[in-house]
């Protein structure tokens, strides 16, 4: 089923609309879950929670990508999730990696607190994807954003997990320029 079928049945309240996301999207709901909260059980709870927040979010939202838009939801969930279930310690998922490699570009600290200085931050990010090559935006969306591990962005990619991991460590190099570059403090 196309995605303006399946939000069509979410916008008529019919509820064969999570079967059918469940159908299309639930390997990839699941995926982005397990990278992030490293526990099968813990993300089938993310993804079944995703369906409801979908549920309740269409309408009044109408996704014009619905697998970004399922994407975010879960990734959010699975967040939350993770820090629930660490609370004082960092866990066993892929995030930990993701977070400590993004450490050196992006400050952790609550200097980003109000919103109108993290828009201008993720505007400052999509520059710099902009200007990437589509492999290396794809590297480092799928790592950065999915959570995804070097072995996997390797075999993707028909890459070595070296030239992954050395690709990222350039572009992280590269990003943090970018934003030195353009008045942030990291």
């Amino acid at each position: 089923m196309e995605d303006i079928d399946i939000i069509q049945l979410y916008l008529d309240r019919n509820e064969q609309a999570i079967p059918e996301t469940a159908q299309k999207y639930g390997r990839y709901c699941t995926t982005i879950a397990v990278n992030i909260l490293g526990s099968i059980e813990d993300a089938e709870e993310c993804v079944n929670d995703t369906y409801m927040n979908t549920w309740d979010s269409i309408p009044p939202h109408k996704p014009e990508r619905l697998s970004a838009f399922l994407g975010k939801i879960v990734r959010n969930l699975s967040i939350n999730r993770l820090s629930y279930n660490t609370a004082e310690k960092r866990g066993g998922g892929e995030l930990s990696a993701v977070l400590d490699e993004l450490a050196e570009c992006v400050s952790g600290s609550e200097s980003i607190e109000r919103e109108l200085e993290r828009k201008e931050l993720v505007r400052e990010i999509d520059s710099f994807l902009g200007v990437l090559s589509p492999l290396k935006r794809s590297i480092f969306i799928c790592r950065y954003w999915y959570s995804d591990s070097v072995a996997d962005i390797a075999r993707r990619y028909s890459m070595k997990e070296n030239a992954v991991s050395m690709v990222l460590s350039r572009l992280r190099i590269k990003l943090r320029r970018h934003l030195t570059e353009r008045g942030y403090e990291l």
